[in-house]
């Protein structure tokens, strides 16, 4: 059995989609083996007891947290499918055990707890704890602290989701991005910092043979409110991982496996997704662009106007019934050249009602597209 055939027949599949609680991988944390050690490490500024998951008894020691922004659960889900993965002896029994021998792993798959309730960005507190780092007012990032004060970890693992905006010079999504942040304002490169980015470029390697052009990079200004920027400047390598779309994947469960395949090469279990091992250098990956719309409809003409443009549509993510609804929100009109849309729509120079009106204003939901001199025509329906 190879890597992805188990992936497909085993992943932690008691939790998915986009809308991840505490609440909900409870009952998953009760059903691991004494492998893995759950231990409560504090409590969000709304009293919710935030835990902590301990596997293995190796000398390395990783610190990894997830859902600091609670509305960025991919990489939990991709932890998880991990956790799953080395808690199990039934497949790939020496990748498993030397793992379980050489790294001590320390995980908070949820540290904004509240935030994720909520599906914010922000805390309760409506503070991103990811600007925190230097104030640490926020009970969530001192809990953190104390962690990593704690267990004095080798190595940082950050986790987080990014927009679908994201593109690269390859003219494809960034599905995923690493970035080994900045110790100063001058960008040092640090003995910590080159750690990071030797990790990433193992972790880029691997990626490249899956996702071929569509692993990003980003920018590696110094911010000392963040918190990758902090540790890294404490001298502690940290990594920042960013998991984002994949096409037709707004669930984000293709780009999971992605994260789940980067989880191996990082701990060096990277003969199991057949990478060549032929690591680019980090300043090779592509930096991220702000280039790509959810939809784009090209060639169209809004009421009132002569000339041909194009509109793009955005997707707002709202929490409706303990799931994520994607609202379409007119986002941009005009010259859009310089985006991609994940969806592209033809509108062939056609006057267009927005919702079976005239007025078309960019925030505005849409339900549909249409033709105004053909009500047959139909270019986007939500």
């Amino acid at each position: 059995m190879n890597i992805s055939t188990w992936y497909k027949q085993h992943y932690e599949s008691r939790i998915k989609g986009r809308y991840v609680t505490l609440e909900q991988l409870q009952p998953i944390f009760e059903s691991y083996s004494s492998n893995v050690e759950i231990s409560t490490v504090g409590t969000s500024e709304k009293g919710i007891s935030i835990p902590m998951l301990k596997i293995g008894k190796g000398k390395k020691v990783v610190l990894a947290w997830s859902q600091m922004h609670g509305n960025e659960s991919t990489t939990t889900k991709a932890v998880l499918d991990l956790l799953l993965f080395l808690d199990q002896d039934e497949y790939f029994t020496s990748e498993v055990k030397h793992f379980l021998k050489s790294y001590t792993f320390y995980v908070l798959p949820i540290l904004n707890p509240d935030g994720a309730i909520r599906y914010t960005r922000l805390n309760a507190n409506d503070v991103d704890l990811n600007r925190d780092a230097k104030s640490r007012n926020q009970q969530e990032s001192k809990v953190l602290y104390d962690v990593f004060n704690n267990v004095e970890p080798d190595l940082c693992l950050n986790l987080h989701d990014q927009r679908t905006i994201y593109g690269l010079p390859t003219g494809l999504p960034a599905t995923v991005s690493f970035l080994a942040p900045s110790a100063d304002p001058s960008r040092s490169l640090t003995a910590a910092r080159k750690k990071a980015m030797r990790h990433i470029e193992r972790m880029n390697a691997a990626l490249q043979q899956i996702i071929p052009g569509q692993v990003g990079r980003y920018d590696d200004s110094f911010n000392e409110n963040c918190v990758g920027d902090h540790f890294q400047q404490a001298g502690v390598p940290t990594i920042l991982f960013e998991a984002g779309h994949y096409p037709n994947d707004y669930d984000r469960e293709k780009t999971r496996e992605f994260i789940f395949y980067a989880f191996l090469a990082l701990f060096k279990m990277d003969n199991l997704i057949g990478t060549s091992g032929a690591h680019m250098e980090y300043f090779n990956i592509p930096e991220n662009q702000a280039n790509w719309k959810d939809i784009i409809i090209r060639e169209v003409r809004p009421p009132g106007h002569q000339a041909v443009m194009s509109i793009a549509i955005q997707y707002a993510e709202e929490l409706q019934d303990d799931a994520i609804n994607f609202v379409p929100r007119i986002d941009l009109i005009g010259n859009l050249d310089a985006f991609k849309g994940h969806v592209e729509i033809q509108g062939h120079g056609a006057t267009i009602l927005l919702n079976s009106q005239e007025n078309i204003a960019v925030g505005t939901e849409v339900l549909s597209i249409s033709d105004k001199n053909n009500p047959s025509i139909t270019f986007f329906s939500a």
